[in-house]
C-alpha cells in the first residue's frame, strides 16, 4: 500500500479510489447544494461496481469526479494510483484520456463517421498511425459483435449496435477503467440485455474496473457490489424489489 497526504494508506490494487469525496455545488442565489458528502470507494481490476439510487441523488456526478471530468470540493481522489488533485490540467488531460472509458446513456457517436471511424478516432488523436488505429478499432468491433457493420454510419444502426459501438470507442486506448452512466436506458429490453452481457464479459475478459450507474435490476445483478448513494453517501444494497 501506498500512502496518501496525512498518511492514511491506498487501497492496493485499486484502479480508482475516492476518500472522503465532497461535492458542493453553488446556486445562483449563492445558496449551497450538498451532493456527495464524504464518499468512500476503491475499485480494482476484474471488478465490477453498480451503483443506483434515486434520480437526483448524484449518482452521475460520482462518475464525473471519479473520472476527473470534475474536481471535488474536498476530499481525494486517485485515478490509476495518481492523485487527481495534485495534477495540472495537462497531466489530468492525458491521465484521463489513457485510463478512463466513458460510456454514456445517449452513444454520442459522430454522425458523419463510420463505426470503424469512430472508434478509431480517439487512437489518431492520441497519434497512433492509421493503420494502427484501424487494427484495433477492428478487433473491438468484432469483439462487441459489429464486424459486419464497421462501414456503417450511426444512423444506419440499431440502438444496441450504437451503444456497443460507443462501448468499443470506450475500450480504444486500452483503459483500465469503465465509467458507464445509464448504459442501456435508452435500449429495448433485448438490446439491452445483450449490452449487459457484453460489459460483464469484457469486465472480466479484460480485467478492467467497472463502475455503472443504473436504475436496471438486470444489470445491477451482474455486479459484484451493490451500491446505494442516498444523502450524499455510499452503503451496500442488496438487489432486493424496489431496490433499484
Amino acid at each position: 500500500m501506498s500512502a496518501w497526504p496525512g498518511g492514511e494508506a491506498s487501497v492496493a490494487g485499486a484502479v480508482v479510489e475516492a476518500r472522503a469525496v465532497v461535492k458542493v455545488f453553488h446556486g445562483g442565489d449563492g445558496g449551497e447544494v450538498r451532493v456527495l458528502e464524504g464518499v468512500d470507494l476503491a475499485v480494482g481490476r476484474g471488478e465490477m461496481v453498480a451503483i443506483i439510487g434515486a434520480s437526483g441523488a448524484g449518482k452521475s456526478t460520482l462518475l464525473h469526479v471519479l473520472g476527473a471530468l470534475e474536481p471535488a470540493t474536498s476530499g481525494e481522489v486517485r485515478l490509476a494510483g495518481q492523485r487527481v488533485s495534485a495534477l495540472a490540467d495537462d497531466q489530468l488531460a492525458a491521465l484521463r484520456n489513457r485510463s478512463v472509458g466513458f460510456v454514456f446513456q445517449f452513444h454520442h457517436l459522430l454522425k458523419e463517421f463510420s463505426a470503424l471511424e469512430n472508434v478509431m478516432m480517439p487512437l489518431r488523436i492520441a497519434g497512433q498511425t492509421g493503420a494502427a488505429a484501424r487494427r484495433r478499432a477492428e478487433w473491438l468491433l468484432e469483439r462487441v459483435g459489429l464486424s459486419a457493420r464497421l462501414h456503417h454510419r450511426p444512423a444506419e444502426l440499431s440502438g444496441g449496435e450504437q451503444q456497443r459501438t460507443a462501448v468499443a470507442r470506450a475500450l480504444a486506448m486500452e483503459p483500465p477503467l469503465i465509467l458507464a452512466d445509464e448504459p442501456s436506458g435508452n435500449l429495448d429490453h433485448h438490446s439491452a440485455e445483450a449490452l449487459h452481457d457484453l460489459f460483464a464479459e469484457l469486465g472480466r475478459e479484460l480485467a478492467l474496473a467497472l463502475v455503472v450507474v443504473t436504475h436496471n435490476r438486470s444489470l445491477a445483478a451482474r455486479a459484484g457490489r451493490v451500491l446505494l448513494l442516498e444523502d450524499g453517501s455510499l452503503r451496500d444494497n442488496s438487489v432486493s424489489e424496489g431496490a433499484v
